[in-house]
């Protein structure tokens, strides 16, 4: 990679065509690697004795990088590694920078391509906090780099500063996710205490909630079977978080011709039975392209709403058993198909049974923008932010938090309770943990183990705006209007919907 400017910054030209690559498979470069920082760091400052080598050379995730020239000359390296002991909870740091001057280039231009690839190399191994323990005589140098300063620190006997790369991995999913709702249906979606919410309760029917989803064209074409399932799925999670019991659904598809069609509704017909949601009718169209779209319905005499109010308790419930699904790694997890039928209703029913025990008072299914997105929409609906602890967070052993934090989970519900202790929910196979606070803050925050807080989203999510409740109502949004659309949702090919 060549090294180049900042975006929109014009490049500082080098003297040689520097590249900037991984030394690991190159035992030279890493010999002139580590014979560059002893003599900066041992020799010339004095911040060890003897070497500088240490545990996290030999870590089996760290990375170096170096920049040479076409001759193999080393002239600078970078090395990351992970802060939380494996990496899982993408926590993530750079060190050992160090370069050489070289005569007709300018200074620190190597090392400014050096911390850039350090940064994008961060992203690849699923960074969401990257960090460096800054000299105050290079503070100025990373500020340039995009770089913020959060506290002073000693290491080796001398002054640092904690420095972070604001990683914007999940703000970027939620922009490309869920940010255009706000316009796209201003004066459309009602301004109630269900705005925003996936489920809604359906005016003049009591009890009676409607929900809707539609999958990502290119998972219809590609992924039938997988696609039909999904449809289900998320229809049935829908209902869920509104403590609904499911009583049937509508289908819509479109298909190129009669055995495409079949092979969608074989994953219909399974998740039907499988989540109690029989298919009651819908609308079929062969020879265009692949659709398909599940509106659910379900009875819940106290629908639980996808809002509640600063202070209450934030807890994550997620069926953590299962594989990332094939074709998609990192991007949608299976924890549904394989599950026998009794323990998906278990797991479904478990916010409408903690609801009648007055142990949730808010409730909204993880879906495409993630865990920490969804936060984001419910804090938002609440008119207020969101803290999430990451290490408290549920997870998966065999996925990254990086991963885990923005994909589709199968099985994953946010829900509030006013309590501290709350009890987790009764969800038969899916683990439960109390995971963060509602704020009066606006956007959602990350909190790490060793105190810090980063910030994974500034302020609203949808641009829907709070949800706003009337004072007083007969029943559930008893008003006159045409019924909405039950999810105000955009998609994106991370996820099924």
């Amino acid at each position: 990679m060549r090294a180049t400017g900042r975006a929109g910054v014009p490049s500082r030209r080098l003297a040689h065509d520097v590249l900037i690559v991984d030394a690991e498979d190159d035992p030279h470069r890493l010999d002139a690697y580590r014979r560059l920082r002893r003599r900066a760091f041992v020799e010339q400052q004095g911040l060890f004795t003897g070497e500088d080598v240490d545990a996290y050379d030999a870590h089996p995730r760290s990375r170096v990088l170096v920049a040479v020239t076409p001759e193999n000359v080393v002239l600078g390296g970078v090395r990351i590694h992970p802060e939380d002991g494996d990496g899982g909870l993408g926590w993530w740091r750079g060190s050992r920078l160090v370069c050489e001057d070289v005569p007709g280039t300018a200074r620190g231009t190597i090392g400014a391509a050096l911390v850039r690839a350090a940064c994008v190399q961060a992203l690849d191994v699923g960074a969401l906090r990257f960090d460096a323990h800054v000299q105050l005589d290079h503070v100025a140098f990373f500020r340039r780099l995009g770089w913020v300063p959060l506290r002073r620190i000693q290491v080796a006997g001398r002054e640092h500063v904690l420095m972070h790369w604001p990683v914007d991995r999940i703000a970027r999913l939620v922009a490309a996710t869920k940010a255009a709702l706000g316009g796209l249906y201003e004066g459309l979606v009602p301004d109630d205490g269900w705005k925003g919410d996936d489920a809604v309760p359906v005016p003049d029917a009591p009890g009676v909630v409607a929900c809707t989803d539609a999958i990502t064209p290119w998972m219809v074409e590609r992924d039938p079977e997988w696609a039909g399932w999904c449809a289900m799925l998320v229809t049935a999670h829908d209902l869920s978080a509104m403590g609904a019991r499911p009583l049937g659904a509508l289908d819509a598809l479109g298909a190129a011709d009669v055995g495409h069609a079949t092979r969608v509704l074989s994953g219909v017909r399974r998740g039907a039975a499988a989540f109690d949601l029989p298919i009651l009718g819908g609308h079929t169209q062969l020879g265009v392209p692949a659709a398909l779209s599940v509106t659910g319905l379900g009875q819940a005499t106290d629908p639980v709403p996808g809002a509640g109010r600063a202070g209450q308790t934030l807890t994550v419930t997620a069926d953590l058993e299962g594989d990332w699904r094939p074709g998609y790694h990192g991007r949608q997890w299976d924890s549904t198909s394989w599950r026998r039928r009794d323990d998906l209703r278990t797991m479904l029913d478990a916010v409408r049974v903690a609801r009648a025990d007055g142990r949730v008072a808010a409730a909204k299914d993880v879906s495409m923008a993630g865990v920490v997105g969804t936060t984001g929409m419910l804090a938002e609906a609440s008119g207020c932010g969101a803290e999430l602890d990451v290490a408290s967070i549920p997870r998966p052993a065999g996925a990254s938090a990086g991963d885990w934090l923005t994909c589709f989970p199968g099985f994953a519900l946010l829900t509030t309770d006013d309590r501290p202790d709350a009890a987790p929910l009764p969800a038969g196979p899916a683990v439960g943990a109390a995971c963060g606070r509602l704020v009066d803050a606006p956007g959602v925050r990350l909190r790490w183990p060793d105190g810090e807080v980063t910030t994974a989203v500034d302020g609203a999510v949808t641009n829907l705006g709070a949800a706003t409740r009337p004072a007083a109502a007969s029943s559930p949004r008893s008003r006159s209007s045409s019924v909405p659309t039950a999810s105000t949702t955009t998609t994106s090919s991370e996820d099924p919907r």
